[in-house]
């Protein structure tokens, strides 16, 4: 009896461990999929060993750009834009992803697909910036941060950038244009 119990206990505890699978398209704040907060630029290779990177151009040193990297699935949609925190440095941790495939998504079930009610519904909202062509959106249980096109704003917040946003000016329906995750 106690064999039959032990064993039973053993296969359990084998098939749960498996289910355990890191979940390659769960954003956290401290993961996106296989990627930490404590991922070199170096690591990047193996990580995506199935997908394709694009870096930045050895000599781009001094050309002002953020050496974004480009992680493109197989068959060549967009993934991923990851900008390191030093540029064309391969120990360098990661700065910010801007997430474009909707795949990725957050425990809430947010992602580059969402509209401002989703995040509305899911989040609280601790600040919305207005920048020159977008509403940057602040929640309080991420280090996530969304963009809404001024475009899906009345017309009296499109043109002007000194203006404050409330929560009551953005539509419901409102989509998101960038879904950001900085470390």
């Amino acid at each position: 009896m106690k064999k039959t119990i032990l064993s039973l206990s053993l296969l359990t505890l084998i098939l749960s461990s498996c289910n355990n699978e890191a979940d390659k398209f769960l954003v956290t704040n401290q993961n996106i999929g296989l990627l930490t907060d404590s991922t070199q630029v170096k690591d990047l290779k193996n990580i995506f060993a199935e997908d394709s990177l694009i870096n930045p151009i050895a000599g781009d040193e001094f050309s002002g750009t953020l050496n974004t990297i480009d992680i493109y699935e197989n068959g060549g949609k967009l993934l991923l834009s990851l900008t390191p925190k030093q540029a064309l440095d391969s120990t360098a941790t990661i700065s910010s992803i801007k997430i474009k495939d909707p795949r990725f998504k957050t425990d809430k079930g947010i992602n580059s697909k969402s509209t401002f009610g989703d995040i509305k519904a899911n989040y609280t909202i601790t600040k919305i910036q207005n920048s020159f062509k977008s509403a940057s959106i602040f929640v309080k249980e991420t280090d996530a941060f969304f963009l809404i096109d001024k475009n899906e704003l009345p017309a009296e917040f499109r043109f002007n950038m000194t203006k404050t946003i409330e929560e009551a000016n953005i539509p419901e329906t409102a989509a998101i244009k960038s879904f950001i995750l900085g470390w």
